[in-house]
């Protein structure tokens, strides 16, 4: 069986701490491939301000140095809102040889009972729990607990800095800097 890491999430834009929690997982549960799986609307969020299309190519530009980072495009070639379950089945049915490791923030574990289906989930896919400095990871839900160093960069800050005309370096890949600056992105 494959052993498979997906990292899900918007990806507006991506940053070098998804890349680092995706490798940091890699190594530590030996998984084969980082799946990065950007969602076309996710139920949690309201509108994005970019499209689903420049999200992916982002992701593309960020994960373009990394054999073992792949692109799937899986939710938004389904567009619509993406509950996990609904992803987690299919890709199980496209690829019954893999076993997938569905890689998570802190913040996500403690939300998991709230999660759509999340008694069936637990049993379809085996969650990673990302834990950084000072956070505590208490669920009764079967997580494997991965701890990678802390790093402070959300997607969040990276579009008010561009907003601002402020810099991103440092805090995401050149390629996806350029992506952003050539396609006029978050008010650049």
């Amino acid at each position: 069986m494959k052993k498979v890491g997906i990292l899900g999430g918007t990806f507006d834009p991506p940053h070098l701490g998804h890349l680092m929690i995706a490798e940091e997982a890699r190594e530590k549960l030996e998984l084969e491939e980082v799946w990065f799986i950007p969602s076309f609307t996710p139920p949690h969020k309201a509108d994005l301000g970019t499209t689903a299309d420049d999200r992916m190519k982002m992701v593309n530009c960020a994960i373009s140095n990394n054999p073992f980072f792949k692109l799937n495009t899986i939710e938004i070639d389904r567009t619509g809102k993406s509950y996990t379950i609904d992803t987690i089945k299919r890709l199980k049915e496209i690829h019954p040889d893999h076993n997938f490791y569905f890689i998570i923030g802190a913040d996500m574990v403690e939300y998991l009972p709230k999660w759509y289906q999340i008694e069936e989930l637990v049993n379809l896919v085996q969650f990673v729990g990302v834990k950084r400095a000072g956070s505590t990871l208490d669920t009764d839900y079967p997580v494997i607990i991965v701890d990678v160093p802390s790093v402070d960069i959300s997607s969040t800050d990276l579009r008010q800095r561009v907003k601002f005309n402020q810099q991103i370096t440092y805090l995401t890949t050149e390629r996806v800097q350029a992506y952003i600056k050539e396609n006029h992105l978050y008010g650049n």
